[in-house]
């Protein structure tokens, strides 16, 4: 389907672009979201009409989202989550909590605004992308802990997991440990005699 772009999208075209885009993805995104309209000859009409609004509109959406940019780049951002001894998550961290915390930090930001191409399932320091307007994109840092004080701890960039062979190294789980060798009784090498 071919259809006449409203704004920028990334991999897509610019403005005005008359681009042939799949018909799923334009029924489903990009028609109902207002960002692009079917390239009919009516709409090609209706479109110029258009331009100089859709333009006008377009600079103060990016103006906004320059402004939060400037506060929102390199903001540090703490999640807490339940994690194994070597740092693997009970779960994930997603676009929705993402969204969740900005917001709580007191920045708008929508879940499709956050670019993680997978859930985050480690603990440690992760780097974010925000898209704020497709002409505008920031970085934030995102700090996956147990708990806060663990969360400052990573933050000074210690290695809070524990590695598997660290674990099972330590001597308080030796085998040793967890009998009384004085206790134990001796064992025999001599075989029980047979009842006759």
């Amino acid at each position: 389907m071919e259809v006449i772009l409203l704004e920028r999208i990334a991999k897509l075209g610019q403005m005005g672009d008359v681009v042939r885009v799949k018909d799923g993805y334009a029924r489903n995104f990009l028609l109902p979201g207002g960002k692009a309209l079917r390239a009919t000859k009516d709409n090609r009409a209706k479109f110029e009409t258009m331009k100089a609004q859709l333009e006008v509109r377009n600079l103060g959406l990016k103006s906004d989202a320059e402004k939060v940019a400037g506060k929102l780049d390199g903001q540090n951002f703490v999640v807490l989550r339940q994690a194994s001894d070597t740092g693997q998550l009970y779960g994930s961290v997603s676009t929705r909590d993402l969204a969740t915390v900005i917001s709580e930090g007191g920045f708008t930001v929508s879940r499709s605004q956050i670019v993680l191409n997978t859930p985050i399932k480690t603990i440690g320091l992760h780097k974010v992308p925000v898209a704020l307007h497709p002409d505008v994109a920031v970085t934030i840092t995102v700090s996956v802990a147990r708990n806060a004080e663990e969360a400052e701890r990573i933050a000074r960039g210690e290695d809070v997991t524990a590695r598997r062979e660290e674990v099972e190294e330590q001597p308080e789980f030796a085998a040793e440990n967890f009998f009384e060798p004085e206790g134990a009784p001796e064992p025999t090498t001599e075989e029980p005699e047979a009842d006759k």
